[in-house]
C-alpha cells in the first residue's frame, strides 16, 4: 500500500491553548481510518490544518509525498483533498444538483459537464429524488448526504469526513455507513471523524485517539478498545467491538 497522508508532528496553538499537541499519523491508500476522542480533543483542529483552513504552529503535512503544511483550501482541494463539515451549510436557495454543481466546477470550468459530474455524485449518495429540492428544503439525513456530494463532485483521492452521521438515527446511520463503505470502494480514502462508535467500529481499518490535544493511541478497533487509557479517557466502561 502506497501512504497517501503522513502528518508528523503537527501542533496548532491558539495563543495560550495548544488544541493539537505533537501529533503523528499516517494513512494508506485504499484505508478508513477513524479519528475519535471527547469533544474538544483536537479532532477537528487537525482536519482542519490538513485541510488548509489554517496553517499549523509546527509539524509537517506530507499528501502523496509532497509538504502541503500552510498550503489554503482550495489548493488542497485541487491537490485531491475533500472534506464534509460538523454543521452542514448548503446553499439554500439552490437545488441539491446545483449545489453539487459548485463543487463540480472546481477542477472542471464547463458547466454542461459539471453539470453531468454532479448528477452522477447525487444519484451515487441516493439524492436522485431529491435532485432539483433546493438546500433550505432538506431533512438531516438529506443534508448529510448533499454534505457528501459536495465533497465528492471535487474528485477528492482523500475525504476527510467530520462527523456525518451526527443527529442521524440509529437506521440512518446504518445507510451512511454502507454508503462510506460504497465511496471507499470507488478508491477514495477516508479519514474519519465519528461518536457513533457503532459506525467508528464497523468501517475503520484502524483508529487514532486524542485526547487534549494529544494521541493516545493508535490500532485496529479491537486494539484500541481494549487499550486502558482510551477506556478510562473516552470509552468509560462499555466495550465496542467491530462487527
Amino acid at each position: 500500500m502506497s501512504r497517501i497522508l503522513e502528518v508528523n508532528g503537527l501542533t496548532k496553538r491558539f495563543g495560550g491553548l495548544t488544541a493539537v499537541n505533537n501529533v503523528s499519523i499516517y494513512v494508506d491508500k485504499g484505508e478508513i481510518v477513524g479519528l475519535i476522542g471527547a469533544n474538544g480533543a483536537g479532532k477537528t483542529t487537525l482536519f482542519n490544518m490538513v485541510a488548509g483552513e489554517f496553517p499549523p504552529t509546527a509539524g509537517k503535512i506530507l499528501f502523496k509525498g509532497k509538504e502541503i503544511q500552510g498550503q489554503p483550501g482550495y489548493k488542497m482541494c485541487h491537490m485531491g483533498i475533500g472534506r464534509t463539515y460538523q454543521i452542514v451549510k448548503p446553499f439554500s436557495t439552490l437545488s441539491v444538483l446545483d449545489n453539487t454543481v459548485v463543487g463540480a466546477l472546481l477542477k472542471d470550468s464547463n458547466v454542461k459537464r459539471a453539470r453531468e459530474k454532479a448528477r452522477a455524485v447525487v444519484n451515487m449518495v441516493g439524492l436522485d429524488y431529491r435532485m432539483d429540492v433546493v438546500g433550505a428544503d432538506l431533512n438531516l439525513p438529506e443534508l448529510k448526504r448533499l454534505e457528501l456530494a459536495r465533497a465528492l463532485a471535487t474528485e477528492p483521492d482523500l475525504l476527510l469526513l467530520d462527523e456525518v452521521m451526527a443527529g442521524l438515527n440509529p437506521a440512518d446511520s446504518d445507510k451512511m455507513i454502507e454508503l462510506v463503505r460504497e465511496i471507499n470502494k470507488t478508491g477514495i480514502t477516508i479519514v474519519i471523524i465519528e461518536h457513533v462508535m457503532k459506525a467508528i467500529m464497523r468501517l475503520s481499518d484502524r483508529i487514532y485517539v486524542l485526547n487534549q490535544g494529544r494521541l493516545i493511541a493508535h490500532g485496529t478497533p479491537e486494539d484500541v478498545s481494549r487499550d486502558p487509557e482510551v477506556i478510562k479517557s473516552y470509552f468509560g466502561e462499555k466495550r465496542y467491538a467491530k462487527n
